[in-house]
């Protein structure tokens, strides 16, 4: 169990309580899930969260969302003028695989050429933190939020040339 690390999840057990003077069973909420310890750590410790100003021209914003379950993230970045990030900052709203495939990303796009941002897949970002296939659309966000960021940015760019 080195790899992972046990965290309360939602499940049923059994809770007894008190109703006008009787005792009956009622369901409760708890059980355990199992999340592996790169997601559990950018959780706990999410990298590169904040803003950077969306009205400078050297920013890139990306914002997505899943109307499925609610998750949001806003992503962007900041390029230099050889066209390399040195920058990047997160924000999401939804579970804890949103908020480390986000941090994931700004972690692994910061450095990178435009294009080779553009590489980095939802598949490279699921398997780096072992996401199971209810939470791939975790790192789908994560790479929509990198490709509108990087479309965000080239669009500026065209428009003030």
């Amino acid at each position: 169990m080195s790899q992972a690390l046990l965290k309360t999840c939602v499940g049923i057990s059994r809770h007894t309580a008190l109703t006008v003077g009787r005792s009956m069973s009622v369901p409760q909420i708890s059980s355990t899930c199992l999340y592996h310890n790169k997601v559990i750590d950018h959780y706990e410790n999410p990298r590169n969260v904040g803003s950077l100003d969306k009205n400078d021209q050297s920013v890139g914003t990306g914002l997505v969302g899943a109307p499925a379950c609610g998750d949001v993230m806003k992503l962007q970045i900041k390029v230099d003028e050889e066209g390399r990030i040195v920058d990047a900052k997160f924000k999401t709203f939804g579970c804890g695989s949103a908020i480390a495939s986000s941090s994931l990303a700004t972690e692994w796009i910061k450095g990178k050429k435009l294009d080779e941002a553009a590489k980095i897949k939802n598949t490279d970002i699921a398997k780096e933190l072992s996401l199971p296939p209810v939470k791939l659309h975790c790192s789908m966000l994560a790479e929509d939020a990198i490709r509108a960021a990087l479309h965000d940015y080239k669009t500026k760019k065209e428009a003030k040339a």
